[in-house]
């Protein structure tokens, strides 16, 4: 009941003291009486800090008031004109306003975090002259944004866990200016799950087009940050994914995505087969083990091979990375028989990405799919479920590498 009364008091000395007819007067209002109430503030600290206030007539004086310094503040309210006290010794280190600062609204974290969200730079500016009447140019943004490249760089070198029982690995593209020209240039994004059953993305690199070099160097680096053992890796049938991993992990199990090879097959398909073609074609992955799915393979090879002879082309060339799921049970063929895990991600990223058609530097596509990673991960706070399991015939499948 105090806290309301107090309230009261507030609004009807706003009401004395200025001519509030709209939301606007208040907000003017709120201006002058926050702007008034911080100076208030520094000069307090101030007389603290010299030990004496401004008029005072002390005779033994260590150190001399040397007027102020003026500079222009912005803040939730708006911008306005502030003066920081100055002493002659130099000693006052303002803690209310620290030195340098020009900006107590968190409009940075704010410009940040729209950025992150993937607003161009002429909507952040919209956005923030709404909210603050303050002009934001494209260059503020980029300067705003450069903070967390620190932040970026730590992240990408942090230590990551000795063994991670599943990783999923894809690369999405993004058109980047570079010397004058567009180019597509490649994210490679690696997303692993953990021995706890939590998803985690352990990195992204900016690249050109894929090649089993540039994976063996994004792999390397994994193993440089600790990263010992990885059971099982599923991926798309990506560019010298396969002679990477064998390097680098040479008793990794591969795994191709099912759904992507499902994809390849029907594209040859017409339309009034479709669904009879699909139907045939979930009878090989859901089979009981490889020899019945290879087995069924042939069947509906022969079933549908005048007619669509191609379709079946991959599936017989990469039934070494088709085959390695039949091995386990369900719980876990659900996990690693497609990459719907990392392709869900990519999705996200293409949302916020989707109103840059062209990134004028890799770091600024960098910069915008770290603070989205950020925005994405934090809907991952549960494991997977009958992860307990899954873990335990992980264990068994995988004896002493986890």
């Amino acid at each position: 009941m105090k806290e309301n009364n107090q309230g009261k008091e507030i609004l009807k000395l706003l009401q004395e003291n200025y001519d509030i007819k709209t939301a606007q007067d208040l907000s003017g209002a709120l201006k002058d009486m926050f702007k008034g109430a911080l100076q208030e503030m520094m000069n307090a600290e101030f007389d603290t800090s010299m030990g004496y206030t401004k008029y005072d007539k002390k005779s033994e004086k260590t150190n001399y008031r040397n007027g102020t310094t003026k500079k222009k503040l912005k803040s939730e309210f708006g911008e306005f004109d502030f003066e920081t006290p100055r002493d002659r010794n130099g000693e006052f280190e303002p803690k209310i306003v620290p030195k340098n600062t020009r900006d107590v609204s968190g409009i940075e974290d704010k410009i940040i975090s729209l950025y992150g969200r993937g607003l161009t730079t002429r909507e952040i500016n919209e956005q923030i002259q709404d909210l603050y009447g303050i002009e934001v140019s494209a260059t503020m943004v980029s300067n705003i944004t450069d903070q967390i490249i620190p932040e970026i760089k730590e992240w990408q070198e942090r230590p990551l866990d000795s063994v991670y029982p599943f990783v999923f690995i894809d690369a999405v593209h993004f058109s980047v200016r570079e010397d004058n020209h567009v180019v597509k240039k490649a994210a490679y994004i690696v997303l692993g799950i953990n021995s706890e059953g939590f998803k985690e993305i352990l990195g992204i690199w900016i690249g050109e087009n894929e090649s089993a070099k540039y994976w063996l160097g994004v792999l390397n680096e994994l193993k440089q940050r600790g990263v010992k053992d990885i059971l099982i890796i599923c991926s798309d049938n990506l560019t010298g994914i396969k002679d990477a991993i064998n390097t680098a992990y040479p008793n990794t199990v591969q795994q191709r995505c099912i759904v992507h090879m499902i994809r390849n097959s029907v594209k040859y398909v017409n339309y009034k087969d479709l669904k009879e073609f699909t139907k045939d074609l979930k009878q090989i992955y859901t089979s009981s083990n490889e020899k019945k799915g290879y087995d069924k393979l042939q069947e509906i090879k022969n079933k549908w091979k005048d007619k669509y002879l191609i379709s079946f082309k991959t599936w017989e060339e990469n039934w070494d990375a088709i085959c390695p799921f039949f091995q386990f049970s369900e719980h876990i063929r659900k996990i690693m028989y497609t990459t719907n895990t990392i392709e869900s991600l990519n999705r996200q990223f293409r949302k916020y990405t989707k109103t840059k058609s062209v990134f004028p530097t890799d770091m600024s596509l960098l910069k915008c799919l770290y603070l989205s990673t950020k925005n994405i991960s934090k809907k991952w706070d549960q494991a997977y479920r009958n992860w307990g399991t899954i873990l335990s015939e992980l264990s068994i499948m995988f004896d002493g590498r986890i």
